[in-house]
């Protein structure tokens, strides 16, 4: 820690679980630390688990706070009136903080596709150490995710130097489709979002979703029937008879959930990443474009 720096933290209300699927998120001894852009200012966030507390404030004690959104939810056993809901009610009060870039959210959806969460974290940090902009601050030291003037920049081999020369074409096409549209796009609703964003090349239906759900904090625009929630549901109520395919799944998760889609997504994503910490499996979910 910097001592040479002098903030006023804000803190979020003590919860039970912070969710941490976003890969920006370095786990830490006790807790855990993010940096990210909120406006053009760059903020620390830091998660202190001994007390459930959840505190953020800029890199730059100049700046002026842009106050990250974040989103409480909590789960009661009624919700979904199964094993899996009271799985979910044990998990008490989780918080989630929306990803305030939606550059980095749209760059992380289109590295999380396809691989597994594990891999995707990884190249994320890489890519975030190799080219983007360092930050320290009484949280620690850290990177922010390069800006998409550096990605168009960047050259074939600058990726393959870091194992990314397959995901090079997606994020090119979209850091320059964001540098078109960018300001655009932080205005539409997010359903017109979703629809915008697969307009660029290699940006299909799980990625647009993603990043959406990522930036508004909306899990209903998720892709809510993709392995992730499946792989989490059946391995929090294996006694629950979930359907193996997408499509059933799909359809029997959003009966399920009704009204409360937004939120059960997002706690059963909360309970595979809580547990997950604490025991990964062999093969944690990948995604699709």
């Amino acid at each position: 820690m910097n001592d040479t720096f002098v903030t006023e933290e804000a803190a979020v209300e003590a919860a039970s679980v912070l969710v941490r699927e976003h890969p920006g998120w370095t786990t830490l001894p006790g807790g855990a630390v993010r940096f990210m852009r909120a406006a053009t200012a760059p903020i620390w966030l830091r998660w202190d688990a001994s007390v459930g507390q959840l505190s953020h404030a800029p890199v730059l004690p100049a700046d002026a706070e842009n106050a990250p959104a974040v989103d409480r939810c909590q789960s009661t056993p009624s919700d979904l009136n199964n094993a899996l809901g009271r799985v979910l009610a044990d998990l008490g009060p989780v918080v989630r903080v929306r990803n305030a870039d939606l550059w980095d959210a749209i760059g992380t959806a289109i590295i999380r596709q396809v691989i597994r969460a594990g891999q995707a974290r990884a190249l994320y940090q890489r890519f975030c150490q190799a080219h983007g902009e360092p930050v320290t601050s009484p949280a620690g030291s850290g990177f922010l995710f390069p800006t998409a003037e550096k990605v168009v920049g960047l050259s074939p081999a600058a990726f393959a130097e870091l194992g990314m020369a397959f995901k090079r074409p997606a994020l090119t096409a979209a850091a320059q489709a964001y540098l078109a549209h960018g300001p655009h796009w932080r205005r539409l609703p997010a359903e017109e979002l979703v629809s915008a964003l697969q307009v660029v090349p290699r940006i299909g239906p799980w990625t647009a979703g993603a990043a959406v759900a990522d930036f508004t904090g909306d899990f209903a625009f998720y892709p809510y029937a993709d392995l992730a929630v499946r792989t989490w549901a059946r391995r929090a109520a294996p006694d629950v008879e979930w359907p193996a395919d997408e499509a059933g799944f799909g359809i029997l998760w959003r009966r399920l959930t009704g009204d409360r889609l937004s939120e059960l997504t997002l706690l059963t994503l909360a309970w595979g990443d809580h547990h997950a910490r604490a025991q990964p499996p062999p093969e944690q979910p990948g995604s699709r474009p």
